[in-house]
């Protein structure tokens, strides 16, 4: 069977929709159609109900959602281990979202090659709805991610717990609107935040990566929320101060991986991985956040 249709199949299991499944696998219709057909023909069985609604899985769909994954799974692992380097043992593979990738991925991909150089790494950086569909298909093997939604397969192991909190510039430890910074920590933050700061909800500055937002408000000034344990080092020698009275939010990291899957490997990876969030104070593992130097204002420029 070719591997594809498997593919096709737990992607629009996993979308509930043909036209959202062919979106995602940049596919027509047709194609993603084409390849169910294909496969319920080599089956003998109807995988699916369609309606105007979507799709939904038939009995026989369902009873074929485990073979699909294993299938998947053994394939990938063995394209993996077939094309290793030289020199490695065994190959992993690893995806964060963005706002992870500093310090943590960055970290972890250290601690690895120190710690097991038997080990290819593939890692790659993407948005959370994209890591759940590979760790789900099998051409993932670990996700880490911020508060994962919860699917069908999928293990959410507990990596680290952190807390949001607002923190400012302002002496007086007071927030200007005018110079709110809006970090965008993912879809229940957007609803937490909306609910308990309805004043904040056109903020002139917005930015999608906590490392980033934490250096534009060192280097202009601002209030915003940050990971407590960011922010800490930044309170601890008075350039912040926390603002009073403001809510905390809750945003721990997990670990997601396919029930299915169990191997040494994987156990070595989240081992290293709890290790790392146990060291982060190493300096050997710290990364540091500065402000950035003063510009040229833009009369400046526009003489030069």
């Amino acid at each position: 069977m070719d591997i594809n249709l498997a593919r096709t199949f737990l992607q629009v299991a996993a979308n509930g929709s043909f036209i959202l499944t062919a979106q995602r696998m940049h596919l027509t219709q047709t194609a993603v159609s084409a390849r169910i057909r294909t496969l319920e023909e080599q089956l003998g069985q109807r995988l699916f109900v369609r309606n105007k609604a979507g799709a939904r899985l038939t009995a026989a769909g369902e009873q074929f959602m485990s073979h699909a994954h294993a299938l998947v799974q053994v394939w990938e692992r063995a394209r993996r281990q077939i094309a290793l380097p030289a020199g490695r043992e065994v190959g992993v593979s690893v995806g964060t979202e963005l706002s992870l990738w500093h310090p943590f991925l960055a970290d972890w991909l250290v601690w690895m090659n120190r710690s097991h150089p038997e080990v290819s790494i593939r890692s790659e950086v993407a948005m959370a709805g994209r890591l759940l569909d590979r760790v789900q298909d099998g051409s993932l093997d670990i996700a880490v991610l911020y508060n994962p939604r919860p699917r069908a397969g999928l293990v959410s192991e507990l990596l680290l717990e952190e807390k949001l909190i607002m923190v400012t510039s302002d002496a007086d430890g007071k927030v200007d609107p005018e110079r709110y910074i809006y970090v965008d920590w993912g879809p229940q933050f957007s609803i937490n935040h909306e609910a308990a700061h309805p004043e904040l909800g056109m903020p002139p500055m917005s930015i999608s990566l906590g490392p980033l937002a934490m250096t534009y408000l060192l280097s202009v000034g601002g209030t915003g929320y940050f990971r407590a344990s960011m922010a800490q080092q930044f309170i601890a020698d008075g350039r912040l101060r926390r603002v009073k009275d403001t809510p905390e939010f809750s945003h721990s990291a997990y670990v997601v991986y396919a029930s299915q899957r169990h191997s040494a490997t994987l156990d070595r990876v989240r081992d290293a991985m709890r290790a790392v969030v146990a060291c982060t104070d190493r300096a050997s593992l710290h990364h540091t956040i500065v402000p950035r130097p003063a510009m040229p204002s833009g009369d400046t420029l526009d003489d030069a």
